[in-house]
């Protein structure tokens, strides 16, 4: 994508988009992320509901933000689209198949259900697959994995203050029955070896670290890169496992919503229970949207419209046509959004 030439132009744009997907109709929401917790929270969620931010980062050292950008919320299954790519670069791919597969489930993301033909969760955004995928980060002990997690997030985000919040992992390991009924259930299966309860920790940690809108497009935007931090030049993912990522995103990042998503939107996406979605435009931009309204999938309700709304007036669909595509090879996308 070519910088754009008018930045107050695109944020001019991107201040519209906002505004169009600001309201949100009682109707349409399923639950709400409560603060904190990592469970849904059914009801109205008082200011929380207001909070609405949307970031676009390009590989052009341009990040442009709108709304609550400021506001930190947890990764939640964010952190599985990181954490994925560091056992990849630790082991390999085809080690990695062996131990957690690449087929959507079309189950919810907490659903106790795995590959039976070969004995393993059927992908890495599932809870059952990212279990595994943080057994597979290499570490002399629970510490020590946690420290290079928490190191990558970093390098993607471009930003060295990123870190666990002590609150949120507590009350993640309040709520974990259901995880850890699926990590003891595939301990028993040969599926996770170990200790059952220091491997929900780390799963549930990489859960519990605290990001902005601005990190999630920053991140989203050195996956965009070929796994460069297009604002530090730092390198986070080798561009050879940059496609395992995207096209396990592209397939599974939307929980049971993954294949509307793709016929809708058609662009990498993972989204998360604390209304986070990060969207990549491969080899143009990071999209970041934060907004806690969740739908039945537990996608963020105006996450899901914004990309919507940006991916069919650029034409960023993988199958869009040429014409659709045109303003992005003017370098005019961010600007007509």
């Amino acid at each position: 994508m070519s910088p754009p030439h008018n930045s107050t132009l695109v944020d001019r744009h991107l201040a519209q988009l906002h505004e169009r997907h600001r309201s949100l109709e009682e109707g349409c929401v399923a639950s709400y992320y409560a603060s904190g917790r990592g469970y849904y929270e059914p009801g109205d969620a008082g200011a929380e509901r207001e909070q609405f931010a949307i970031a676009f980062a390009t590989r052009s050292e341009d990040v442009h933000v709108v709304g609550d950008c400021d506001v930190p919320f947890a990764l939640q299954s964010l952190a599985k689209v990181f954490v994925y790519g560091l056992a990849l670069e630790d082991h390999g791919r085809e080690h990695v198949l062996e131990h957690v597969g690449v087929e959507p489930s079309g189950d919810a993301f907490n659903s106790i259900d795995f590959d039976e033909r070969q004995q393993r969760p059927h992908n890495p955004m599932v809870n059952a697959g990212a279990l595994v995928t943080a057994d597979l980060v290499r570490g002399a002990n629970i510490e020590e994995k946690l420290e290079r997690v928490l190191a990558t997030l970093r390098v993607y985000a471009g930003n060295d203050g990123l870190s666990v919040d002590a609150r949120t992992f507590e009350l993640e390991m309040r709520s974990a029955d259901r995880n850890r009924a699926i990590a003891y259930l595939m301990r028993s299966q040969q599926m996770l070896a170990g200790d059952v309860e220091a491997i929900l920790g780390l799963y549930l940690r990489q859960c519990s670290v605290m990001v902005t809108c601005r990190d999630l497009a920053v991140m989203a935007a050195t996956l965009a890169n070929g796994g460069v931090n297009p604002l530090t030049g730092m390198r986070a993912l080798r561009h050879s496992h940059v496609r395992d990522v995207l096209s396990v995103m592209h397939t599974c990042g939307m929980y049971d919503a993954a294949g509307q998503w793709a016929y809708d939107i058609g662009v990498p996406a993972k989204s998360g229970v604390s209304g986070g979605i990060l969207a990549v435009i491969p080899e143009k931009l990071g999209i970041g949207v934060f907004s806690p309204g969740l739908d039945d999938y537990g996608n963020s309700v105006r996450g899901v419209r914004v990309c919507r709304d940006v991916s069919e007036r650029l034409g960023l669909h993988i199958f869009a046509a040429e014409d659709e595509d045109a303003l992005l090879g003017a370098g005019g996308a961010a600007a007509s959004a």
